[in-house]
């Protein structure tokens, strides 16, 4: 460290020798910067916490995940708000997200992702074969095969570790997409609501359990609702967060998923005084019966759960 600092001077020094006065300004202003730019660096560098951030992007999801200098982004939301959330919340040096995932291609879910791929590194895309045959998702898959980006396909029971985060995939089942018309390059296309078809993700980081749900229906909230019963040990306790499904429509949650879960805190992600009504009433109630938090995006504008594997907190 002494030899640093004696270095430091001494090139003060040679730089005060130099007789161009606007010259020597220069420099000092670019020192100046320089240092001011390490200090922010550190100040706003990330802490060892993670942080489930719940973007406020009007009527859509878009779900920011966060510890270190890692990020995973669940959905990129219905326009380009998704650029606020992330430039808020990541540090400005870093511009490189290890984990896209986009759980379908409905346009409330895809479409902010476009502009994402422009302007962020992207290490890998978890997306279903099903394809959506609408333009924003054929910008997305331009904006995505003009880059090196490992493309992941979900599968019932494959993880993905990031860090101390793992993430455990519980649908679609195989069968589910495969079912739905011819397979070619290994995409397929369906006429129907691509919402039962949403890739959901068990987030685990030491004992904080969060699930994802995409814009899951009734049938497959129960689906999962049985099969999470049966992998789950009585008396483990409950989850601790929920991204509760399709914004809180009715067609949506079940009660069945939610008392196999029996989450903490329950996340809606809906816009506000949206023409759909969403979060419906019903749900609502459903919810303040077994919930001890709701927490929406229409109301509170973004939504932040911090943890440290033990304790949660809201920031």
């Amino acid at each position: 460290m002494d030899f640093v600092i004696w270095s430091f001077f001494r090139a003060i020094r040679s730089i005060s020798a130099i007789r161009n006065m606007n010259h020597w300004k220069y420099i000092l202003g670019v020192l100046s910067l320089a240092v001011s730019l390490v200090w922010l660096a550190v100040i706003t560098g990330p802490d060892d916490k993670l942080h489930i951030i719940a973007c406020d992007v009007g009527q859509g999801d878009a779900i920011l995940i966060q510890m270190g200098t890692n990020q995973i982004l669940i959905d990129g939301g219905p326009d380009n708000k998704v650029l606020n959330c992330l430039g808020s919340n990541m540090p400005f040096w870093d511009r490189k997200i290890e984990l896209v995932v986009l759980t379908h291609g409905d346009a409330d879910h895809v479409t902010g992702l476009v502009e994402v791929f422009e302007r962020y590194d992207v290490n890998s895309l978890l997306v279903s074969e099903l394809r959506a045959s609408t333009q924003v998702y054929q910008a997305l898959e331009k904006a995505v095969g003009g880059r090196e980006v490992r493309i992941l396909r979900p599968a019932i029971g494959k993880e993905i570790r990031l860090g101390a985060i793992r993430l455990d995939m519980l649908w679609p089942a195989s069968w589910a997409v495969g079912n739905e018309g011819a397979q070619v390059l290994g995409s397929a296309t369906t006429n129907k609501p691509l919402n039962d078809f949403s890739i959901v993700l068990a987030l685990r980081y030491r004992d904080f359990d969060a699930l994802f749900t995409g814009d899951i229906g009734p049938k497959v909230s129960d689906q999962l609702a049985g099969a999470l019963a049966l992998n789950r040990a009585p008396g483990s306790g409950s989850w601790e967060y929920l991204k509760v499904p399709h914004h809180g429509s009715k067609n949506g949650l079940t009660r069945e998923l939610l008392t196999a879960i029996q989450p903490q805190i329950a996340v809606i992600s809906a816009g506000k005084e949206n023409r759909w009504g969403h979060p419906h009433q019903e749900v609502i109630e459903l919810l303040g019966d077994q919930v001890n938090q709701v927490l929406r995006t229409d109301l509170m504008g973004m939504v932040e759960v911090v943890t440290d594997g033990d304790k949660i907190w809201l920031k």
